[in-house]
């Protein structure tokens, strides 16, 4: 029997509240019964296992970044737009950790991803940001796993410390998103337009 006041929802915020906590690898139902205190088996009126538990909070967390990349991009592009873009991601990754290692790690079940908006919602939204450079099929998908790879790489050695130069990080960053916005500009084109390509997002539920 369901615990009252436990909700499908509110076990996923409090999964990825503890995620950030702890570590997104170290969640397990048992430890967020704990945090609930409730026995394991008032957790399972709301998931199925873990491995649903860390699909509710992917899918919690990649709509959560995707309202903050939203947010910052409204109204802007270019450079601009994709700086904004850049910094949203960073700052909800670095905020976030384990609910950002969540969106990175989970394979989405194909059927839990076919019933989910959210990956679609990143593809446009990546999309429509580089489109204002004037990319189209395949270099979309190209410059799309160029700045994925560069933000997740970026950030992932920042939250690590693997940045000892005395250098400022900060500004380091902003040099990288000069850099690509250039490249952006002057991308090596091999576009070739392709009806209803879907290309990849920022935020796969495959790695690419």
């Amino acid at each position: 029997m369901a615990r009252a006041g436990l909700t499908g929802e509110r076990v996923a915020e409090a999964a990825a509240d503890l995620a950030d906590a702890v570590g997104f690898e170290n969640i397990t139902v048992s430890a967020l019964a704990r945090s609930f205190g409730v026995k394991d088996a008032s957790l399972y009126a709301h998931v199925r296992n873990l491995q649903d538990l860390r699909e509710r909070v992917a899918l919690l967390a990649a709509g959560e970044l995707a309202d903050r990349i939203a947010a910052a991009v409204a109204g802007r592009a270019g450079k601009d737009a994709m700086a904004s873009f850049a910094n949203a991601y960073r700052d909800y990754a670095l905020a976030h950790p384990g609910r950002y290692a969540a969106t990175q790690a989970v394979q989405l079940d194909p059927a839990v991803l076919a019933q989910s908006t959210v990956y679609a919602r990143t593809i446009e939204l990546t999309h429509a940001m580089l489109r204002a450079y004037r990319l189209v099929e395949p270099d979309l998908t190209d410059a799309g796993r160029l700045l994925r790879s560069t933000f997740h790489g970026y950030i992932t050695l920042e939250a690590n410390g693997g940045f000892s130069h005395s250098r400022e990080v900060q500004r380091s960053w902003e040099r990288a998103l000069d850099a690509l916005h250039f490249l952006l500009e002057h991308w090596p084109s091999e576009s070739i337009a392709s009806p209803g390509g879907a290309g990849e997002d920022m935020m796969p539920a495959r790695p690419v």
